[in-house]
C-alpha cells in the first residue's frame, strides 16, 4: 500500500496561509519550527495527510502551473467549504459537477491553486 503524506509548497508567509488552510478546511497545526535549509515550515493537516508550508529568503522557483497545476483536498460538504473560502476573501471558480464529483478552484494569496472536491 502506498499513500501521498504530505505536499510541500513554498508560500510568502506560512502563518497566513496556515491560518487559510485552517479556516476553510479545519486542519489544525501538526508541526512548525526552522526547516533544515534555512526559512520555516508549517505542517497543517490531519492524522494522515498534510501541508508543508515553507518559507525561505529565495524567490520562489516556478511559475503557476509549472510543475505544480493545483492541490485537490476532498471535502464532505462542497457549499461550506466555498462559502468559508468566500469568507476568506477569495473567490471561487471554475464549478463543476461531473464523475466522479462535484469541484470548484480557488487561487490563495500566493497564487496556488486549490481544487475542492466532494463525492458525498
Amino acid at each position: 500500500m502506498s499513500r501521498l503524506e504530505h505536499v510541500n509548497l513554498t508560500v510568502s508567509d506560512p502563518e497566513a496561509s496556515a491560518a487559510l488552510i485552517e479556516a476553510v478546511f479545519g486542519w489544525e497545526i501538526l508541526w512548525q519550527g526552522p526547516s533544515q535549509l534555512g526559512g520555516r515550515t508549517i505542517h497543517i493537516g490531519d492524522a494522515q495527510d498534510y501541508l508543508a508550508l515553507y518559507t525561505h529568503d529565495a524567490p520562489a522557483a516556478f511559475p503557476k502551473g509549472q510543475p505544480l497545476n493545483h492541490v485537490g483536498i476532498v471535502v464532505d460538504d462542497l457549499a461550506a467549504t466555498e462559502a468559508r473560502v468566500v469568507a476568506a476573501g477569495l473567490t471561487p471558480f471554475n464549478h463543476g459537477d461531473y464523475e466522479p464529483g462535484r469541484r470548484f478552484y480557488f487561487f490563495d494569496h500566493d497564487g496556488i491553486e486549490f481544487e475542492v472536491v466532494s463525492y458525498a
